[in-house]
């Protein structure tokens, strides 16, 4: 990696120095992945601090329960400063990094003109072939707005990039933090089934997280799973609906009981009614937990899924009404956004927890 500057340097010597204090008291190890991990280690270096910052869910726990927080003149914090890491990871390792240090300094600014700039080009792109498009009738009928050869190419690429950013960022995270060893199939599987069971949100007895204050609830993981699950059927919709136009022959619009619409509708709404709680959560979380350099990605991420999935709803109930081009040209601007920062904010978490987690059943099986 390149030279640390000061700031960098002395977030990683705090973390460091919190994690040598865990390992002499353990009392929190069976609290989450995070102190088995950090057990097997008799010191740190700097890439042992990302792999566990990305460990962490930031629940809380350790925080409550640990006699050297603040305002202990130890100042063990591991939420708080691991969420500093993490943070730091996403630009660390993004592919090109100047984009994510971009979004790191400027992350609901940059997310927020990203979009209004693609809004406006497809509002000015298409005001000049239908100067009354407010008031013409598309019979419900997306592609007379936007041509299906256009999504297809403009989507198709950047939808490319995206996932060539993203694999880059995993490989050069899980590089740096694996060392050349290789993982077994049994890892990869175990921190799959981690990952989609959200299995670390539930507590270390399943009875919930300390979050947003320190009283136990499972909220959390279920706006999470609202979430995840949310965004995963509207990529499965997606999908059935390129299925559908390329290999069934049948053009949008579809029946409301069709598979796309079903898996578009669940998903969408699952998404809303999940951002919304993530977002209220995180603004009640107890301050002291808070990663503040994280904030920005965090907010822009939670507001661009939410707009995505309310302006996808509208867009399902007002498909028939004047209104709908100004609806399509918004969701598919929202959409857009959403893709071009997903390689460097808090959508990257989901590929590094892959990784770390893939670290740690590895480790785990050498006991």
């Amino acid at each position: 990696m390149k030279t640390r500057n000061l700031d960098e340097k002395k977030l990683y010597e705090t973390a460091k120095n919190s994690c040598v204090i865990c390992n002499s008291c353990r009392y929190c190890e069976g609290f989450c992945a995070v102190f088995p991990a950090m057990e097997k280690r008799r010191d740190f270096d700097w890439s042992d601090i990302d792999y566990l910052a990305n460990l962490c869910h930031q629940c809380g726990e350790c925080f409550y329960a640990c006699q050297y927080a603040p305002p202990h003149e130890f100042g063990v914090n591991i939420p708080a400063q691991f969420g500093d890491i993490r943070t730091m990871s996403y630009q660390k390792f993004a592919y090109p990094r100047w984009a994510g240090k971009l979004f790191e300094n400027n992350g609901f600014f940059v997310s927020m003109v990203l979009f209004a700039c693609i809004f406006a080009v497809f509002l000015l792109a298409f005001w000049s072939h239908h100067r009354n498009f407010l008031f013409d009738d598309y019979a419900g009928n997306f592609y007379k707005i936007v041509p299906y050869s256009v999504m297809v190419w403009a989507f198709g690429a950047v939808g490319l990039w995206v996932v060539f950013a993203l694999g880059m960022g995993f490989v050069r995270f899980f590089s740096y933090i694996q060392k050349h060893e290789t993982p077994t199939s049994d890892s990869i599987f175990q921190a799959f089934f981690d990952v989609f069971s959200l299995k670390y949100l539930g507590g270390h007895n399943n009875d919930g997280c300390t979050y947003p204050k320190d009283e136990r609830s499972n909220i959390r993981k279920v706006f999470h799973h609202f979430t995840f699950y949310g965004f995963l059927s509207c990529f499965i919709a997606t999908s059935l609906g390129a299925f559908y136009d390329h290999f069934l022959g049948l053009s949008a619009p579809y029946a409301f009981f069709s598979l796309p619409k079903l898996f578009g509708t669940f998903g969408g709404t699952s998404l809303c009614m999940g951002t919304l709680g993530l977002f209220v959560l995180k603004w009640l979380a107890d301050r002291r937990l808070k990663s503040y350099r994280s904030m920005g990605m965090d907010y822009a991420f939670i507001f661009s899924l939410f707009i995505v999935s309310f302006s996808g709803l509208a867009l399902m109930i007002f498909r028939e009404k004047t209104i709908m081009a100004f609806l399509v040209l918004f969701h598919l601007s929202a959409v857009l956004g959403l893709f071009v920062m997903m390689p460097y904010g808090k959508f990257i978490h989901g590929f590094y927890r892959l990784g770390a987690l893939i670290k740690y059943h590895l480790e785990a099986k050498k006991s």
